[in-house]
This record gives structure tokens, sequence and C-alpha cells, in this order.
């Protein structure tokens, strides 16, 4: 198998896994197992061991400079800590299908931050496709309907669109680092930075924990988000990256609303509505509009 190949697989891997990490938080939260900013410590906690321990197979990486510090800082607020404990809470408090919706907003939002930010060219296209994405996103927001496990969908669709933000400025924030320095060497320090953010947010509610309640599927559920949602997935979205290129492995992120909302519909009960096929619509043409390259 040729590493083209097995870079395909990863990136596949890496949208089923955020895929079943969405259901997978669901169940968790929603049944009362966990609260959503200790499972954070715990998700964020578990992936600094293993990106750490990563590294004893690979220790030939460049030293970081003093001079990027405040850069792996900012990117460690956005993208754990801001990031992950309003995609956990938002996450608890709305449906899978509206979240994994909801994020595809974030190749909307770059395009929005670069035109702001950069003074990149705004294109008929991606007016067009900056409206239509907006508009799905309000259809999910507006509607008030409580079917499924969705406690207050309105505040958790809304703390999803600030964590997409939040996940859009580490994005541009983090993109000089890739560059420069080995991603994995990144990633674990941001992670590990990020991990003294979050804890002061979630460690009451990680010592609530109830590990005397966890049975077999539980405990599944626990590594499929930390193991398979977080650690490897952070891994096979680096080298589909490095691999295949960064368009290649964002095309994967449309997977992502398919693959969770049949999840959810199976092991959640949750309703494919008319509504959320109406808003994946809109969602899906405005991103596309988005990240369409002009004819010559």
């Amino acid at each position: 198998m040729n590493n083209r190949t097995t870079a395909h697989i990863g990136l596949l891997s890496t949208n089923l896994f955020f895929a079943i990490n969405l259901s997978a938080v669901k169940y968790l939260t929603g049944n009362g197992f966990m609260k959503p900013f200790g499972m954070n410590v715990i998700r964020v906690a578990v992936s600094v061991f293993l990106f750490w321990l990563f590294f004893l197979f690979n220790k030939k990486q460049k030293r970081i400079d003093k001079k990027h510090w405040p850069r792996f800082v900012l990117c460690a607020l956005t993208g754990i800590a801001i990031n992950q404990l309003l995609f956990l809470k938002g996450l608890s408090l709305t449906y899978s299908i509206h979240a994994a919706l909801l994020m595809l907003t974030t190749p909307i939002l770059i395009t929005v931050i670069a035109a702001w930010v950069l003074k990149e060219n705004t294109s008929i296209n991606k007016t067009i496709g900056l409206i239509l994405g907006i508009t799905g996103a309000i259809v999910l927001i507006s509607s008030r309907r409580n079917t499924g496990k969705g406690s207050d969908v309105l505040l958790g669709d809304i703390l999803i669109i600030i964590n997409a933000v939040s996940y859009t400025i580490y994005f541009i924030l983090v993109k000089p680092l890739m560059a420069k320095y080995n991603p994995v060497q990144v990633i674990r320090w941001i992670f590990t930075v990020g991990l003294v953010m979050v804890i002061p947010f979630g460690w009451n509610e990680f010592i609530e924990i109830e590990w005397k309640r966890f049975g077999f599927a539980e405990y599944v559920c626990i590594g499929m988000i930390v193991i398979g949602g977080t650690f490897l997935a952070y891994l096979f979205n680096v080298y589909g990256i490095k691999v295949l290129g960064a368009s290649v492995a964002g095309s994967y992120i449309y997977l992502q609303p398919l693959f969770a909302a049949i999840i959810a519909i199976i092991f959640l009960k949750e309703h494919l509505e008319v509504y959320k096929i109406v808003a994946a619509i809109l969602i899906f043409t405005g991103v596309y509009l988005c990240n369409k390259q002009p004819t010559l």
C-alpha cells in the first residue's frame, strides 16, 4: 500500500473518528456519566500523555525559538482551551447532527477572516457562499424544536459557532508554526500548554465523576473520544496534510455530517428532519462556493 492510499484511509478514519466522537460525547453527557468540562480534562490530559509517549520514538526535532512561544500560547488558548471547552459544552446541549453541520462553517469563517485580516479578494462565488452558509446556520439555530436529547439547542448551537470561530483563529495562527516545525511537535506543545489552561475550568467536574457507574460501553466511549477522536485523529490528519496537501485533507470534512447523522440516528435516536436537510444543503453549497477556484 503506497503513501497516498494510506493517507486517504487515514483521513477517512479521522473524520469517522470525529463523527463517532460526537455521539460518544452526547451519550456520556446526556446520561449523566460526566460533565463536559470534566470530560475535556480527561481528553486533553490523556492526549498529552500519548503525544509525549509518541515523542520517545521521534526525538530528532527542532528546538522551539523563544520568540514563537507567545504564538504557541495563543494557539493553545484558541485551539484547545476555548475551542474544546465550548465544543463539548455546546455539544452536550444541542444535537450531534447540529454540531457536525455547524462545524462546516469553519471553512466559511476562514474565508471571512482571510478577506478581513489578510485583505484577500472576495469573489461573487465567495459572497454567495457566505450568504448561503450563514443562512444554513441560522436555519439550525432558529429551530427551537426539542426532539432527541437537546436540553438547550439554541445555546448549544451558539457555543458551537463560537467554538468554530475560535478554531478558525487557531487555524490561521498555527500555519506558520506548522511550516517551521514538525507538525506533531507543534500539536504536542499546543496540547501541553492547553492542558494547563483547561484544568482550572474542568477540575471540579473531573473529580465528581463516579467511575463505579461505568461499564464496558462507557469505557469504550471514553476510548473513542480520547484515542480515536483526539490522538489518532490529529495524527492521521497531520499525515494526510503532509502527503496529500491541506485542500484534499480539508475536503474530507464534508463526510463528518454524513457519518454523524447515520450514527446519531441509529444510536441516539435523533431525527433527520426537513429543516436539518435544508440547512445541510445551504451549508454544503456555501462551503463549496467559498472554496471554488475561479475559472480563467
